[in-house]
């Protein structure tokens, strides 16, 4: 019996240890934990993914805790379950997201709760055309709002906006969005009220308000990157590429809209990610690029497809179409139009505009010209259409008329299309959004004045190139001056060249024929030149050349020789002996040193001393060279007041950073500079004094000249924001030695300059791409030297390339005695340039001397 005793008890100890160690064992397993604490932490991070823009993560989580609580806790089963279907909705699942909310029914009462899964349901449903259905759920919502202030009521006004907008009720959709920025900034919903600046933002830009759209933009981004909400940010951004591509700034608007839709697509945004595709595609349909344009569009169709999203189906159909009309392929963008059409029609709406204009460029195709001609006037009296589709439809129509032989009316059209944008561009309110517009109108002007000429019309040709020049710089002088500036249709061009004393070069680069006026005393005399693409070619290259510090005239450059012979011979024998020659470029011609070109033989004036008959010379050595904005800036120019010798030299400043090394000759040039000028009636700011502030602190409106020696940096994709380096101005209770480098402080912007008038006789910018390295349509090179006559300055010296701190000095040396002596600017800057040529040492080559350009008006 023991033994069995002894067995037994045995056995029982055993099974307790095993029981023991079960209970141990399970007490380490992670169960479903179904409290509400645990639930409301799993709520919140799937909440913060939403928020922060990880779609597709936060989809995933969502779903989880649906299906983990959904038999333990109903309550935070439904929560999870509205959530889901709102990242749902953000991400353009719409059928999805009503999917889902068809089967949301939750136990407890929450009039929340209940709110949001109906402005859910009905920005769904407005997105999916099914207006109806969506204007009663959000009648339903609005009685819960008008019972108490809930939180989600601010979503509520949002989704009116969007129904609206969707609506084409921009007015009352634009209300809205106010309403619930109100809203937001009451309840301190820093998400909301980034929502409703990035959808005032999207308002602006359908009443064609593009600066307004920029600025509501910039605001929500701003707001997206405090609270970390990256979704919204790129959304923003987007946005903000769409102002730039509607003001015609498409350089800007490409970038952000390939930076917009990758951060889409790393947050899983589908929707998003397809929308930036097809604004890409819109820029490269519009630069003439097809093929990568119709790939966008493709898979612009292929997402939205992916995600059932009708609206974003139209769209990319109604794109496709146009594109396939510009590649001749008029049946399948028929079809294209008709698919289009009939998703339309199911909603109760018909195509919009922009479909509309490709209606028009279809008939037009299939030489239906009354259908053709009664759809873009249509869209042109809609002044509801985007201002860009209506002049789109202006320069179809005119041409149009144009091939039926009706020139009268097609001169007619352009006008009155020219005047719309002139009109649009004047409601633009700041100076970066009237700079680039100026490219929507560009090939306008290009065949009205194509057709102005084929009708023997030269000279009208000229004023109406004239008037599409540099107007934001003559509206801003004539602002700051406070007259108004003459009108180029009332020019009289051979009287300014006499009061000129000068022989003026007028050229306009287009896309199928370019042309050259050469202006003197005695006549006007209309060149026809090549299309544009070929004269760019051989800009791009010879500039390559001349960067590459290569001595032009021992190789014989042959673009520096062909560019001669394209822009300057055909003209050579009008010009006047020993005037000076004023260019009017265009375009990329900003950018080219027309010193610097070659012609056979020697120099009219001074023969080279290595050899006694060279066999090629810089046209520098023929004549003095310089550029002006426009005629109408010429017609409208004037002696300075400050006519004295008083000087204002900033420069030689401590080093702000490592990217802005102090460089050994800044000083040498500051005192070379000043000793040709009265030390009673200069004002000098030199290392740490040489600060920003100290410029605009300055009253450089009682100076006749005014000179910088330093660095400057150009934004090519903002030039407004290219800006001379100088000291950067000391912090509260910091010691005066030493580089301060908190901020940057240290730059003196162009759109400052600009804000603080001058009468500077000459204003000198002796640093790198003192000019800019931007050209916009009809404002020539924007950069410094801009902003300096647009502050008021009568002529600018700026480089065109980083120049050298070697031959600057020297060169800037010699300007100054020439000044000293009496020379004007253009000559004294001109024989400074020769001294470098004719020294025979490596300063003859132009990359030393031809930087510099003096640019009048």
């Amino acid at each position: 019996m023991y033994a069995g005793n002894m067995y037994n008890s045995s056995n029982i100890r055993s099974k307790y240890i095993q029981l023991a160690w079960i209970v141990l064992f399970l007490f380490f397993i992670p169960l479903e934990d179904a409290h509400p604490g645990s639930a409301q932490a799993q709520y919140d991070h799937a909440w913060r993914l939403f928020q922060h823009g990880n779609l597709a993560d936060s989809q995933r989580e969502a779903e989880e805790g649906y299906k983990q609580f959904q038999a333990a806790n109903s309550e935070w089963s439904a929560k999870f379950q509205l959530l889901e279907a709102e990242v749902m909705l953000w991400r353009g699942m719409y059928n999805d997201a009503l999917r889902i909310l068809a089967v949301y029914n939750p136990d407890f009462n929450s009039p929340e709760e209940t709110i949001r899964k109906l402005a859910i349901e009905a920005t769904a449903l407005g997105r999916q055309l099914q207006f109806a259905d969506a204007n009663q759920r959000i009648a339903l919502a609005d009685a819960f709002c008008k019972k108490a202030d809930y939180s989600p009521c601010g979503y509520v006004l949002r989704t009116h906006g969007i129904l609206a907008g969707r609506q084409d009720q921009f007015v009352i959709a634009r209300q809205y969005y106010f309403e619930s920025l109100l809203f937001a900034r009451v309840h301190q919903d820093r998400f909301l009220e980034a929502n409703a600046a990035l959808n005032l933002s999207w308002t602006a830009l359908q009443i064609n308000h593009y600066d307004e759209a920029a600025d509501w933009s910039r605001t929500a981004y701003q707001i997206a990157i405090e609270i970390e909400a990256e979704g919204l940010a790129q959304a923003a951004s987007g946005n903000l590429g769409w102002a730039y591509y509607q003001l015609g700034d498409t350089e800007r608007a490409i970038e952000v809209f390939d930076d917009a839709g990758k951060r889409a697509a790393r947050l899983g945004s589908i929707r998003d990610e397809l929308r930036w595709i097809s604004a890409a595609g819109s820029i490269y349909l519009d630069s003439g690029d097809l093929d990568r344009a119709i790939h966008s569009y493709r898979q612009a169709l292929f997402l939205a497809k992916q995600i059932d999203s009708k609206e974003d189906i139209v769209n990319a159909l109604e794109d496709l179409a146009r594109a396939s009309v510009e590649t001749g392929k008029l049946d399948e963008a028929a079809s294209y139009l008709d698919q289009a059409a009939s998703m339309q029609s199911e909603s109760g709406k018909s195509l919009g505009s922009y479909a509309q204009l490709t209606q028009g460029m279809l008939a037009a195709g299939r030489q239906q010209d009354q259908k053709a001609e009664v759809l873009f006037r249509t869209i042109q009296n809609d002044s509801s259409s985007h201002t860009t589709t209506r002049l789109e439809a202006g320069e179809e129509l005119a041409l149009l008329l144009e091939r039926q032989g009706n020139t009268r009316e097609a001169e007619r059209v352009y006008k009155n299309t020219l005047r719309a944008f002139e009109s649009a561009r004047a409601q633009l309110r700041r100076e970066d959004s009237r700079l680039p517009f100026a490219a929507n109108a560009t090939s306008i002007y290009d065949r009205y004045i194509h057709l102005l000429v084929q009708e023997g019309r030269s000279n009208e040709a000229l004023a109406a190139a004239d008037q599409s020049r540099a107007r934001s710089l003559a509206q801003g002088l004539g602002e700051a001056e406070g007259k108004a500036t003459v009108h180029s249709a009332a020019l009289n061009p051979r009287r300014i060249a006499q009061n000129c004393g000068a022989t003026l070069l007028f050229y306009w680069l287009g896309a199928q024929n370019s042309y050259l006026w050469t202006i003197t005393p005695a006549k006007i005399t209309l060149i026809p030149l090549p299309a544009q693409k070929t004269i760019v070619a051989r800009v791009a290259r010879f500039r390559k050349a001349l960067l590459d510090g290569e001595d032009l005239q021992r190789t014989g450059n042959e673009d520096g020789q062909a560019l001669y012979q394209l822009l300057v011979a055909p003209a050579e024998k009008l010009i006047q002996p020993a005037a000076p020659v004023i260019i009017l470029a265009d375009g990329a011609l900003s950018q080219l040193s027309f010193e610097s070109l070659l012609l056979p033989g020697a120099a009219s004036e001074v023969r080279l001393q290595a050899s006694q008959n060279p066999p090629l010379h810089y046209w520098i050595e023929d004549r003095t060279l310089l550029s002006a904005p426009s005629l109408e800036l010429l017609a409208a120019a004037r002696p300075a007041r400050n006519d004295g010798r008083n000087l204002l030299l900033l420069g030689n400043p401590v080093t702000p950073s490592a990217e802005y090394p102090s460089l050994p000759q800044f000083g040498f040039e500051i005192n070379q500079i000043a000793r040709h000028f009265d030390a009673r009636k200069e004002a000098i700011y030199a290392g740490r004094q040489a600060t920003p502030a100290a410029y605009l602190n300055s009253n450089p409106a009682q100076f006749s000249y005014i000179h910088f020696v330093s660095h400057a940096v150009a934004s090519r994709m903002d030039p407004l924001d290219s800006a001379i380096i100088l000291s950067a101005s000391a912090p509260i209770g910091s010691t005066q030695s030493g580089a301060d480098t908190g901020g940057e402080n240290f730059k003196l912007y162009a759109r400052e300059i600009t804000q603080h008038p001058i009468d500077a006789r000459l204003v000198t910018i002796s640093a790198c791409y003192g000019s800019g390295t931007r050209s916009y349509a009809g404002e020539g090179l924007v950069g410094l030297s801009w902003a300096f006559l647009r502050a008021g300055a009568r002529n600018v010296i700026g480089a065109l390339w980083e120049v050298s701190d070697d031959s600057t000095p020297r060169l800037m040396d010699s300007l100054y005695q020439g000044l000293e002596e009496g020379q004007t600017p253009a000559d004294a800057l001109r024989h400074a340039k020769l001294n470098l040529l004719h020294s025979q040492s490596r300063f003859r080559a132009p990359f030393y001397w031809a930087a510099f350009q003096l640019y009048a008006k």
